[in-house]
């Protein structure tokens, strides 16, 4: 396939020195040049994508054309920043610029882009629709003659509210278009191929070419038992002693958690003469900070370090290949795994290397029970994204704060050419859109609706662009010097100590007005107290975890501890008869009380625990053990799943009624709450719980009881 690109690009290959191109690469360009089709590239991480859309896609574009021609999407900054040194020295063999345009970016190169657009723009998809709202005027101007848009890290998009976003973006962009563009996405992990072609806004005209080579992967998991809110030391000492001479990323599935493992870390290394290359890198760490290490990171080749991270490290980021990467207790999904595993061995022909440590038997069953999905090739498939009446919603106010005010007629033949709102019939936009004038969102002046008081605020606001919600923070600063951010929430005291940037601090005043923390060294402290949740876990995994329990064939990978903790866990469940993985549920009924384990999904436990609550019963769910306990006997549980059942049917009306006395249960959705009360109820039952499932599953489910 190398015959068929540019010379220009030849030459870039020659000069690297390729010694062939990669698979992937070798059918992008087949197809991409060959055909006018949207293509999804989906291979293993570090086996070439971005060039494998790029070489294709660049030797096929003229850029003689006036405006830009390729638009890059990434769900970072940090993402972009890292690939427009690739991208750049790839285009300046065409002789065509690169223009980085986020919020941190340089305004004077992005004031030359628009006096003369032309080349290749990298963007976020809160950028771009920054830009819908700010400057209208651009839109057409900058990509009136656009031709290709690659999306980067896709799968990061789909099934989440920034994905629809980003559909409603694609979409509004064709509908002032001169021409049809053309959609690469790139990915490393996708579960379902149909929710990642509907991101390209034309799923009839998407073709997925996959490389399915799997990436070989050494796996080692070791147990410490918590004793405390801290991670054992026992465990600490043990991650120094395995990774002290080696380049490591660690992910402690928090902050909070990362800060605590790189400053303990860090301890042990001073107390052994060890290496001081101890970071944490996550959101709240200072952009500078965050950049410094990745530099270190990509430019070191000698010494060893440790980076305690969160999801800011498991996109694709180039920082060069790790020795290894550690997992401290489960990861919520299959598809971190495989990200976060690919972090090492991404030279060719060198395996992937996992250590995972468990501090509980559940967790190391979840770690055990993804690991095997993992091997399995089984990917969460993405959420079902329909009836996004709040994404609506946002994408409405923007439409006519773009168009500076419009027509009813007009506003709905736009939203019309949003196929991403499809399945929302014209009564309920009908029904938003007077709930908005009702609530001074919007105002109707003769025949045309412009952005209202209460609407300005709002649309005006920097938080306007995005769909997730940010939490408030106080900026952290020692000596002028931002060190990083911590929630406003936090509870934070003057004189107290805390744990940032692999740091630790004393908090020495803190400025509620500004909102900043002024602070300086000190010798001990405690992670501070971030807010978010790892996500919800696949029902799935929970079965797979079942499945484990009752298997007696030992698990090679683990060390001894780990091996005592899950023959003990199994023996708890060795005496149940379970027949049917999917529906069959042990109940242990001891000491006046029954516990059920569900073994289901965050999503259908959630529903269950409402359900249970709704129907008046006294009840504890413990999340890692995915089980229920309550007062009473068999027959209390079994009153208890029947009533449940009954009440599915009325759901409706208890949603309304729990919604009225806890509004913010619709928090998970940053533009619900300007929703009519009806359509919040209806986004509840949609998005933060699962009736359908849940039902089903206790219509279908047995009790397989054990007494003790």
């Amino acid at each position: 396939m190398y015959e068929l690109l540019s010379e220009p690009i030849r030459r870039y290959i020659r000069d690297k020195r390729w010694e062939a191109l990669r698979p992937i690469q070798e059918a992008a360009i087949k197809y991409i040049l060959s055909t006018e089709k949207n293509y999804i590239l989906a291979s293993r991480t570090a086996s070439g994508k971005t060039e494998a859309a790029f070489l294709p896609v660049l030797s096929k574009v003229n850029f003689r054309e006036t405006g830009v021609r390729v638009l890059y999407i990434s769900p970072l900054i940090a993402l972009i920043n890292d690939q427009f040194k690739r991208v750049e020295e790839l285009c300046a063999y065409l002789d065509v610029p690169v223009t980085k345009w986020h919020g941190e970016a340089n305004r004077t190169l992005k004031e030359k882009l628009i006096k003369s657009p032309s080349g290749v723009v990298l963007i976020t998809p809160e950028s771009l629709e920054a830009m819908f709202v700010n400057a209208p005027q651009h839109i057409a101007h900058l990509f009136g003659n656009l031709e290709f848009v690659i999306i980067d890290e896709i799968h990061a998009f789909a099934g989440t509210d920034r994905g629809l976003q980003l559909r409603a973006i694609l979409s509004r962009l064709k509908f002032d278009m001169k021409r049809p563009f053309r959609v690469v996405g790139l990915s490393a992990t996708i579960g379902d191929f149909q929710q990642v072609k509907q991101l390209t806004a034309d799923m009839e005209n998407t073709t997925v070419l996959r490389d399915i080579r799997a990436k070989e992967m050494s796996a080692t998991f070791k147990f410490f038992e918590m004793d405390g809110a801290d991670l054992p030391q026992e465990l600490i000492d043990d991650v120094y002693m395995e990774t002290r001479q080696q380049q490591v990323l660690a992910f402690p599935n928090s902050r909070g958690r990362a800060e605590e493992l790189a400053v303990r870390l860090k301890k042990v290394a001073d107390r052994q003469n060890g290496h001081p290359y101890y970071f944490s890198h996550h959101s709240s760490v200072n952009r500078e900070l965050r950049e410094y290490i990745e530099h270190f990171v990509k430019e070191n080749r000698r010494y060893p370090f440790l980076i305690a991270c969160t999801s800011t490290l498991e996109l694709g980021i180039d920082i060069g290949s790790v020795d290894r990467v550690l997992q401290i207790d489960a990861p919520h999904s299959i598809a971190s795994l495989v990200q976060r595993t690919g972090r090492s061995g991404r030279t060719e022909g060198v395996q992937s290397n996992l250590l995972c440590y468990a501090t509980g038997p559940w967790s190391l069953l979840q770690s055990l029970a993804c690991l095997q999905l993992y091997r399995e090739e089984f990917i969460e498939p993405a959420v079902d994204s329909r009836f996004a009446y709040d994404i609506l919603l946002h994408q409405l106010l923007s439409t006519i704060k773009q168009l500076a005010g419009c027509t009813l007629p007009a506003l709905m033949q736009r939203l019309k050419a949003i196929e991403v709102f499809d399945d929302i019939d014209e009564q309920t936009r009908l029904q938003i859109m007077q709930f908005l004038i009702d609530t001074d969102m919007l105002e109707r002046l003769g025949q045309e609706l412009i952005i209202g008081v209460e609407g300005e605020r709002v649309v005006n606001s920097k938080d306007f662009y995005s769909v997730f919600k940010s939490e408030p923070n106080y900026r952290v600063v020692h000596q002028d010097k931002t060190i990083g951010e911590i929630p406003l929430l936090s509870i934070i005291a003057v004189d107290e100590n805390i744990l940032l940037a692999a740091k630790i601090w004393k908090v020495l005043d803190i400025d509620q007005k500004a909102k900043k923390i002024s602070v300086q060294p000190t010798k001990d402290g405690r992670k501070p107290k971030f807010f978010g949740s790892g996500g919800d876990l696949h029902s799935r995994v929970r079965e797979k975890m079942l499945e484990l329990l009752l298997q007696e064939q030992t698990v090679t990978e683990l060390d001894e501890a780990a091996m005592e903790a899950l023959r003990q866990l199994r023996d708890d469940f060795s005496h149940y008869q379970i027949e049917d993985l999917q529906y069959d549920r042990p109940v242990l009924i001891k000491d006046g009380s029954v516990t059920w384990y569900s073994f289901q999904g965050s999503k259908i436990n959630r529903t269950l625990h409402f359900l249970f609550r709704l129907v008046g019963t006294e009840i504890d769910y413990d999340d890692s053990s995915s089980s229920f306990v309550i007062r009473g006997g068999l027959a209390e549980l079994e009153r208890l799943i029947s009533k449940a059942i009954t009440e599915v049917s009325n759901i409706d009306a208890h949603l309304a009624t729990c919604l009225g006395q806890q509004p913010d249960l619709i928090d998970f959705s940053k533009w619900g709450i300007y929703l009519p009360f009806p359509l919040r109820c209806t986004l509840l039952k949609l998005k933060y719980y699962d009736f359908t499932n849940a039902l089903q599953f206790l219509k279908n489910q047995r009790l397989v009881t054990l007494q003790k």
